[in-house]
């Protein structure tokens, strides 16, 4: 199904002054412009001229209060001089609901990384400008969020952005300078999350024109699944206001709409070092955190996760996104309670979207933070003798389709499509020459696995069968 757009709306019409004008073509105006807006905007239908009757309880007075009500006017039911004024501000086109709101069904995006693609560019603006106000209008939502967001250039991209001018393939047409400035999609597949801006408008920077940092600000939120505040000084009030640099564009509104969907922005490995030195010597401590830029740093599983890479630790896990500096580390107990810290092994099956997690003889198979029905079992359900009591680690061969476990000095292959185990292990110096021993952790990243062994990290490319780099464990991170 096609997911709702989202559209700001200029409304440029003769400008009405008074309660209720008394020259009679002003008065058909304004008749017409309340009547669009309502129609657009509070699911008003006129069904024939005594809709249109001026009377304390008639349909159309009705919505005007209703109408008023939301946007915070004085409730009087009549075509005012203030309520005039509102409805020829410029607007965002989808209907108001009350409160911050989501669309329905609540759809978000499951992964806490998120790419975006700038198909083509204004000539409004110099490129490094539009990629500037499109960055910044990301940093935004990603400073109160868990999200990140990176820039592709080449490849299909979670949010696409675009300049296009009248019809342009989506069935919801731009109408020149002056209307639709701009519409996007919440989350999903297809168009979800993508957001078009017409490029009949005079783009800019500035407070002049129409600015574009803040426009995508807001029509990002609708990518990320907001949809419209009642709160006029939301930055997801419908009604477009004039932007104001010397201000944080995000109300508190805004915020507990976004942390409402996606939670807190999480505590990053730079925090936990500011927040270690303020720390009182009284305040309960949590179990010290590994330093990820130790020499004789040691990992208990690493794997990927929806495009991130998670290194787990005793009670923790890092998460870190290979085109981004930052990482985030989270106990596991608050990502998932019910599972066990010191986890032994992991692997993640992408097309699946679910990733399976070791500890001791027992396995659990997760999607996002949540733990699937009829987990754990057994590791002896995939296949092992009774005498294998452990997984040391483990990773999905995607290309092959087969999963391998590392036990001590050998390794057991298990086939995805016939579900079945290999009958006897085989050793890992054999088929991945140049790795010796028992494997700490391993993952798959593009083409290359990646063995951990101690305080060391094996590349190892499969094609040529040889390793091709000596890393630090924390090769992966900012040290």
């Amino acid at each position: 199904t096609k997911m709702e757009s989202t559209s700001f709306l200029l409304l440029l019409c003769t400008a009405l002054s008074c309660a209720f004008p008394a020259d009679t073509r002003q008065k058909k105006e304004g008749i017409q412009l309340i009547q669009t807006y309502l129609e657009n905007y509070y699911n008003f239908k006129k069904d024939g001229e005594s809709d249109l009757i001026w009377k304390n309880n008639s349909p159309i007075t009705k919505k005007i209060k209703e109408m008023q009500d939301f946007l915070g006017l004085e409730v009087t039911g009549k075509l005012d001089s203030d309520t005039l004024d509102l409805i020829q501000q410029p607007r965002c086109g989808f209907p108001d609901i009350a409160g911050f709101s989501t669309f329905a069904g609540e759809p978000k995006w499951t992964k806490k990384v998120l790419t975006y693609r700038i198909l083509n560019y204004t000539p409004d603006l110099h490129p490094a400008d539009v990629n500037a106000a499109i960055k910044k209008a990301f940093n935004v939502w990603s400073s109160v969020t868990p999200l990140k967001f990176v820039k592709e250039e080449n490849d299909l991209a979670d949010i696409m952005i675009s300049f296009a001018v009248r019809g342009h393939n989506d069935f919801i047409p731009f109408d020149g300078p002056g209307g639709a400035v701009a519409h996007a999609y919440a989350p999903g597949t297809g168009f979800g999350g993508d957001a078009h801006f017409d490029e009949d408008e005079t783009w800019t920077i500035s407070t002049e024109g129409t600015n574009l940092f803040y426009v995508a600000l807001h029509e990002f939120g609708h990518s990320l699944g907001l949809f419209h505040s009642k709160d006029p000084e939301a930055l997801m009030y419908p009604i477009y206001r004039k932007f104001d640099p010397s201000v944080f564009p995000l109300h508190q509104d805004d915020i507990n709409g976004i942390q409402h969907l996606y939670g807190h922005t999480p505590i990053t490995y730079s925090d936990q070092r500011e927040s270690s030195e303020v720390k009182e010597p009284d305040e309960p401590k949590e179990p010290a955190l590994a330093d990820t830029c130790s020499p004789d740093l040691t990992f208990d599983a690493v794997t990927t996760f929806r495009g991130e890479i998670m290194f787990f630790k005793d009670k923790y896990f890092w998460r870190k996104h290979p085109s981004l500096r930052e990482v985030n580390v989270v106990l596991i107990s608050s990502f998932w309670p019910r599972l066990p810290p010191g986890v032994d092994a992991a692997y993640e099956v992408p097309e699946k979207d679910e990733t399976v997690l070791f500890k001791g003889n027992e396995f659990w198979v997760v999607r996002g933070d949540t733990i699937l029905p009829g987990y754990p079992q057994k590791i002896y359900a995939l296949g092992f003798p009774k005498d294998v009591t452990k997984i040391d680690a483990a990773f999905y061969n995607r290309n092959k389709g087969k999963i391998y476990f590392f036990i001590v000095d050998k390794f057991w292959s298990y086939n995805k499509r016939s579900q079945s185990m290999d009958r006897k292990p085989r050793q890992i110096r054999e088929a991945f020459p140049g790795i010796n021993g028992k494997i700490d952790a391993v993952f798959q990243h593009n083409d290359f696995f990646y063995f951990f062994h101690g305080r060391k990290q094996f590349e190892f490319d499969p094609g040529k069968k040889r390793v091709t780099r000596l890393l630090k464990t924390n090769f992966w991170f900012p040290c």
